[in-house]
């Protein structure tokens, strides 16, 4: 339709969608959806990352007891520690290394093996796991601490550890001097 005035002439379209695609409308509306779908893309990358890592969820709570750590006999001073350590939290837990002041050298874990024709023999390891409501028991016939024995130790006297875990941190404890031979000396 056409309508003339006095100074112009006005054409009016009756087009039911007014707005047109061009270039500029497009990359506007573009860079506007972007922004959240960026925003949306970072933060479920960042909780998958977390989920996978073991941090949903309760985390492993890690406990120590039972520490004791045998008196050598004879003329070595090699001997083994042992621990009772319970996990009751949701998530797995690796002991990764053991430390002590109160030893004289190198501390590392160790596995007691036993062949078919009944020898024995001890294999170091770098790390075990303590599952989630769970727990690992270090023996003479398993998992144990091996270390160098500090020359003044005696029954009952206490020596300090610290296990170092994966996801829960250092936690220190003390282990009692015991004989080989004690029955109090089994968790």
């Amino acid at each position: 339709m056409t309508r003339t005035t006095d100074r112009q002439t006005t054409t009016r379209t009756t087009d039911p969608h007014p707005w047109r695609p061009t270039q500029r409308r497009l990359t506007d509306t573009l860079l506007t959806a972007l922004a959240p779908v960026a925003a949306c893309s970072v933060a479920l990358g960042a909780l998958t990352t977390w989920v996978a890592a073991g941090r949903a969820g309760d985390p492993a709570r890690i406990e120590v007891t039972a520490g004791r750590v045998f008196l050598p006999y004879g003329d070595t001073r090699d001997t083994a520690a042992f621990f009772r350590i319970t996990n009751s939290g949701d998530a797995d837990d690796r002991l990764v290394r053991v430390s002590s002041p109160g030893v004289g050298g190198e501390v590392t874990l160790g596995r007691h093996r036993t062949t078919g024709g009944g020898a024995a023999y001890r294999d170091e390891v770098d790390s075990a796991a303590v599952p989630a409501h769970g727990s690992l028991t270090m023996s003479p016939h398993g998992l144990d601490v091996i270390l160098h024995a500090g020359a003044r130790w005696e029954l009952g006297d206490p020596v300090p550890f610290t296990l170092h875990f994966r996801r829960s941190g250092p936690v220190t404890v003390e282990a009692v001097v015991v004989s080989p031979g004690d029955v109090r000396a089994s968790p």
